[in-house]
């Protein structure tokens, strides 16, 4: 085992000055260990959404009644808070685990070797967007679980799941320019798929604060919309999204589209139609707490694959040297 370097006084002062620096200049990820990182902080930033309903579905919103504390005179739960507090206060802790995923997604780009910027400015918005709804969930509980800042809360979460998709894909390419794989036409109709995917979740937060699940047992405000008929233009707009995927898979059919966003479509039909079984039988039984915390993690995956078919549209190899010729589908012109 080799000896540990001594540490000088102008080491420290550096790693003072500028710890991310300092440690890049010391250490050296393998690709592997950028993409491991990257994907850790994505899936954390699901997991910080299915628990984020855990704590609505079991009543337990305001088991912490205040924040940054969850009482007034303790930082922690208390016994006397009933299991309430604990999960209330456990989803709080989570939030840690999830910056800690997101700083190890940061260190490890800013270490790669060479720098890549680009990756290290998508981890620094997912700390920015994680302290951001931090502070928005504590706004939501001191307002008593207002369900207009429930809603922001969560399309907050799905902009981070959508930074850290787009983090992990970009480790797996390179940072030259990116090039089209299909042509204008298909890219336009995936546009298309990815408004109504936008609609479609943002149409989903106002189902869930015109529902019965207020977030705890005491009297919460809703939103003043009929709640069957929101969840019936819920519905339509999960039909839109399916009827685009299932052309937009026909047409990469028709074009003889590379693999890659074949395959891509191909799984989002699948993410899609679990999805909405799951929705319909979620409405027609009442919303049991086991099949909404099911639809909320369908919902995260259908949008990280929309956005995976989105990416799939384009290459970006590592330089320039490892570009092949233009594809047929992006060179033959296609009429809008």
């Amino acid at each position: 085992m080799g000896g540990v370097p001594n540490l000088t006084r102008a080491d420290a002062a550096a790693a003072v000055r500028n710890p991310l620096a300092f440690v890049a200049a010391r250490w050296t990820p393998q690709p592997r260990t950028v993409r491991r990182a990257a994907l850790a902080a994505l899936v954390m930033s699901v997991i910080i959404v299915v628990t984020g309903g855990a704590v609505r579905l079991t009543g337990s919103g305001l088991g912490c009644p205040t924040w940054p504390k969850c009482t007034d005179d303790s930082l922690a739960t208390t016994s006397a808070m009933g299991v309430h507090g604990v999960i209330e206060f456990g989803n709080r802790m989570l939030t840690y685990v999830l910056c800690a995923a997101v700083g190890w997604a940061i260190v490890a780009a800013r270490s790669q070797k060479p720098f890549r910027r680009s990756l290290t400015r998508l981890g620094w918005a997912q700390f920015w967007i994680v302290m951001g709804n931090a502070v928005l969930g504590g706004i939501v509980v001191l307002v008593g679980l207002n369900p207009y800042t429930v809603a922001a809360h969560f399309l907050l979460s799905s902009a981070l799941i959508a930074v850290a998709a787009v983090m992990w894909q970009r480790t797996r390419e390179g940072d030259t320019a990116p090039r089209p794989v299909v042509g204008t036409a298909v890219r336009q109709l995936v546009w298309f798929l990815v408004a109504a995917s936008v609609l479609l979740i943002a149409v989903g937060t106002v189902v869930t604060g015109s529902g019965p699940h207020a977030g705890d047992s005491s009297e919460v405000e809703r939103m003043p919309l009929d709640w069957e008929t929101v969840s019936k233009l819920h519905a339509v707009l999960a039909w839109i999204v399916v009827t685009l995927t299932f052309a937009l898979w026909f047409v990469l059919k028709a074009v003889d589209a590379p693999r890659e966003p074949l395959a891509r479509t191909r799984e989002l039909f699948v993410v899609l139609l679990c999805q909405g079984v799951i929705g319909y039988v979620q409405y027609f039984t009442k919303l049991p707490e086991a099949l909404v915390a099911a639809h909320m993690l369908g919902s995260s995956v259908m949008w990280i694959w929309v956005l995976r078919v989105l990416l799939s549209l384009r290459e970006r190899p590592g330089t320039t040297a490892d570009l092949p010729g233009p594809s047929e589908a992006a060179a033959v012109p296609t009429r809008a």
